[in-house]
């Protein structure tokens, strides 16, 4: 008999279709108040995560918004750093 929590499943399955939404470069340039150019930049330096689907760049909003996430907290941390 197959037994795992449903717990850490919830934590990590989209509560809606729109969490788990797939954005354009432009969709991702208008949510993160950046140009176009700044998301092909770092798509391509491998800074934001990111997948190419026939040539053309795609991403997960899920996946953006935990990127969003660690970069507030790499700037806190490095703000309480330069402080010190």
């Amino acid at each position: 008999m197959l037994v795992f929590s449903t717990t850490n499943l919830a934590k990590t399955m989209p509560s809606s279709a729109a969490d788990n939404a797939i954005m354009t470069i432009g969709e991702v340039a208008d949510y993160l108040k950046v140009t176009e150019r700044t998301i092909y930049r770092l798509a391509g330096a491998k800074q934001i995560p990111a997948f190419k689907v026939g040539g053309s760049w795609r991403f997960s909003r899920i996946d953006i918004d935990r990127w969003i996430r660690e970069q507030s907290m790499n700037s806190q941390s490095e703000t309480g750093k330069s402080q010190s």
